[in-house]
């Protein structure tokens, strides 16, 4: 007997809450996934301090699950929301300020104890490069690489909500930054100095001296690759990190519409521009598999990404599809590539090019 989300669903209305109510009546079932003879949810709990607590509820669920008709295995990741910040008037914040022009200084800004810096861009804005750039991380960590991620999309920063980290960065003299850690990565956001709702209202100077710094005065250590998430498009970021950086290469996100594509190769025309090697290109959101009945959807087209980068003659480094899990563990902090379902297993695979390939 071959099971459903439906069947799936209804079976987890026996596990019982200890404070009352049912997974199912209490809506913290997620992403319900069924190929085959493998399944796979996630339990959303209201809190961090919620979903500590219910470790057996989840292993109740898993063992549940397996006992069914059909069905060999069960994945099955327990999340919650991020915290919000909390104030900590106790602790006075470091006397360190992010943001300023550029100060002159001799050679690149290559940290010394970097191997590499890959610059991970796109040429809009929605193609899930954020998501990419901290999944790729996190999937070469867990293969055994010292990896940093640097999110230089100032305007825009979003690599502390989808690591999980929200704390500022100590600075022992006001000058020096000791990046955060998470997930097994080295971290560094000017999300991480700011509240999450404040805006950067800079204009381009800012922007390169706040790089300058985030590259520079971070002790960023030891790494085999630092990730640098660029933001979108062409501007002053990208232009600073491959013009005053040891930059190794770049990478280019993109859907595989052709809106998106347009963009994408004006990227790529501007890393030519800069002479800044392209590594390959990824096509991100490239199919969706319906949970319920397991049709494939190419909803953004498909194939376009490996076609542009054919045309291009360049490495052509993978297709991450479109997945709901995949939001659901980046707004809670938990990159989807950090566990063991079938989107962790395409990042992984995606890190191991990188490693095959030399770039990490």
């Amino acid at each position: 007997m071959s099971q459903t989300r439906e069947t799936i669903l209804d079976a987890l209305r026996a596990v019982a809450l200890p404070d009352g109510g049912d997974l199912v009546s209490r809506d913290m079932v997620r992403a319900v996934q069924v190929q085959g003879a493998k399944v796979s949810f996630i339990i959303e709990a209201a809190t961090p301090e919620a979903a500590q607590a219910m470790g057996p509820v989840r292993d109740a669920a898993q063992a549940l699950v397996e006992r069914m008709d059909g069905v060999e295995s069960a994945m099955v990741a327990l999340t919650a929301p991020a915290p919000a910040k909390a104030a900590e008037p106790s602790t006075p914040p470091p006397s360190l300020k992010v943001g300023g022009h550029m100060k002159p200084q001799e050679g690149p800004m290559k940290p010394s104890g970097v191997k590499r810096i890959i610059g991970i861009g796109s040429g809009k804005g929605g193609v899930g490069k954020s998501t990419v750039s901290t999944n790729l991380a996190v999937a070469l960590a867990r293969q055994g690489r010292k990896v940093g991620l640097l999110d230089a999309d100032i305007y825009g920063p979003s690599v502390p909500r989808m690591m999980g980290v929200n704390k500022r960065p100590a600075s022992p003299d006001g000058k020096t930054i000791i990046p955060l850690q998470g997930h097994g990565v080295t971290l560094m956001s000017i999300g991480f100095m700011l509240p999450e709702e404040k805006a950067v209202v800079w204009r381009g100077p800012m922007l390169m001296g706040a790089l300058q710094q985030m590259l520079t005065q971070v002790e960023w250590g030891e790494l085999d690759v630092l990730l640098v998430d660029l933001p979108p498009g062409t501007g002053d970021v990208a232009m600073t990190l491959c013009q005053k950086s040891d930059v190794t290469g770049a990478i280019i996100v993109s859907t595989p519409q052709d809106v998106a594509l347009l963009d994408a190769k004006k990227a790529l025309d501007m890393f030519n521009t800069l002479k800044t090697p392209i590594l390959g290109l990824i096509e991100n959101m490239g199919a969706f598999h319906c949970p319920n009945c397991g049709h494939e959807a190419h909803i953004f087209g498909q194939g376009g990404v490996m076609s542009a980068a054919a045309e291009a003659g360049l490495p052509f480094l993978g297709t991450l599809p479109i997945d709901l899990e995949t939001r659901v563990a980046g707004d809670a902090g938990v990159p989807i590539a950090s566990g063991d379902s079938p989107m962790a297993e395409a990042y992984a695979a995606l890190a191991r090019r990188f490693i095959d390939g030399g770039m990490a």
